[in-house]
């Protein structure tokens, strides 16, 4: 049965942020995750014991006013050193397992270039979080959502990570960017299963609830990465309808019920 993750940016957040993890908590979930944080690690990290549940990953920090992200700038390399050495230390602080290095958006006559530094900069960071026992996620973005950004199919997320060679370099999936990029879900599921550390979930088109109601039948979905033997975390990575605790509807089925 799939384990679910509260993504702490989308659920909860007519609340500060550690009211967030509090709120998570109550409603039945064991984990969370999300951006970089705004807070004090050692906040995150003591809202995290008192309500026994634990962090699975957070992004690296976005850059400047209108970026989302770093990794794949070419010319940016310093800046990348310094905001990863950021996340690295906020992860090993509060206890987390992994960081989703977030590339940017690039110019389309500059992507050769920023593959390169994309592939360099992934290398060096690999190296240094797998001293510390974490993982790094890469994660295809739809460009309806964020345009320009650098990663956005699933099979170049693989070739990137074929590139770079580390074993603590995975693929984030999330169903909502596949879908709008592609789609035939289950199939490149499948296919790219082997390098898949971490899955999100939410609806198509409008980003709600991964329920009945869009064009992804997540009953199926659920059932067929059960039945692949996918044991991992499931980030629910969606913009709730209404207050977020009256949205839980789809997750009773799946065994989570408040505290």
């Amino acid at each position: 049965m799939p384990k679910f993750s509260v993504h702490l940016d989308y659920l909860f957040t007519d609340r500060p942020l550690l009211q967030r993890i509090d709120a998570a908590a109550a409603a039945g979930f064991a984990a969370v995750e999300g951006r970089f944080p705004d807070v004090p690690a050692e906040d995150f990290k003591r809202a995290l014991e008192r309500n026994k549940v634990r962090a699975l990953g957070i992004n690296s920090p976005t850059g400047g006013t209108g970026e989302f992200g770093l990794c794949a700038l070419p010319g940016r390399e310093a800046d990348w050193n310094k905001s990863f050495a950021q996340a690295l230390d906020y992860v090993t602080t509060i206890g987390a397992t992994a960081i989703h290095c977030l590339a940017g958006r690039v110019d389309p006559g500059n992507r050769a270039q920023a593959e390169k530094v994309f592939v360099a900069n992934l290398t060096r960071a690999a190296d240094l979080a797998a001293a510390k026992n974490i993982k790094l996620y890469i994660e295809p973005i739809n460009p309806r959502d964020q345009p320009g950004y650098f990663l956005s199919q699933v099979e170049h997320g693989a070739d990137i990570i074929a590139k770079v060679g580390r074993p603590n370099l995975w693929l984030q999936y999330d169903f909502y960017h596949v879908q709008i990029v592609g789609g035939d879900l289950m199939r490149r599921f499948e296919t790219h299963q082997k390098i898949i550390g971490h899955v999100q979930c939410s609806q198509v088109p409008v980003r709600h609830e991964p329920d009945a109601d869009g064009e992804i039948n997540y009953p199926f979905v659920f059932s067929e990465i059960d039945r692949l033997g996918y044991s991992e975390w499931v980030g629910c990575e969606y913009r709730p309808r209404g207050r977020t605790e009256d949205g839980f509807g789809w997750a009773k089925a799946y065994g989570v019920k408040p505290r």
